[in-house]
């Protein structure tokens, strides 16, 4: 049952729709693309810090405009608002979840990628944007009608063997 909440909760971020006119900043760089997808072809190059327009959402992608041209980008390499206004909090659904290990180095994320060792150690805890992603949760019925329309097909899977704990 947790998986299907979870599944539902990501199909519903991917699936949540950007609207027109929202402004973003460019934090990795990323080439223009004519389509949304990883071999379309480059129309332009964006720098880190570039601003652009994010038009729509596509999967993983934002179609977006800007002063070097109107095209689609990885959404991991456009963060929406102005980062220098962020000044090291990361609000949202991305500062949701990390991990420290005792050295003070970031080691692990639950489900959360593209957001270098900085961002990752100023994450805070933000229990309404929590509730807000607990909120897309759906029944086990939603989901099963949710598979049927997209010919989904069950499989079955044997769980890995628990680890064996030391007792030393």
């Amino acid at each position: 049952m947790n998986s299907i909440r979870l599944g539902a909760a990501l199909f519903a971020l991917l699936a949540m729709p950007v609207f027109a006119a929202e402004t973003g900043s460019v934090i990795r760089a990323d080439g223009i693309r004519v389509e949304p997808f990883r071999d379309a072809k480059k129309i332009a190059t964006l720098s880190i810090g570039d601003k652009v327009e994010i038009v729509k959402k596509n999967g993983g992608w934002l179609l977006i405009k800007s002063p070097k041209g109107k095209g689609w980008v990885h959404m991991l390499n456009v963060r929406k608002g102005d980062i220098r206004k962020r000044s090291g909090n990361i609000g949202g659904l991305l500062g949701m979840a990390s991990g420290r290990a005792g050295t003070g180095k970031v080691v692990a994320t639950t489900g959360i990628r593209g957001l270098d060792e900085f961002e990752l150690q100023s994450a805070k805890f933000n229990e309404s944007e929590l509730n807000l992603v607990e909120s897309y949760a759906i029944t086990r019925a939603e989901a099963q009608v949710f598979a049927t329309q997209g010919k989904l097909v069950a499989r079955e899977f044997d769980y890995l063997p628990s680890p064996e704990v030391s007792t030393k």
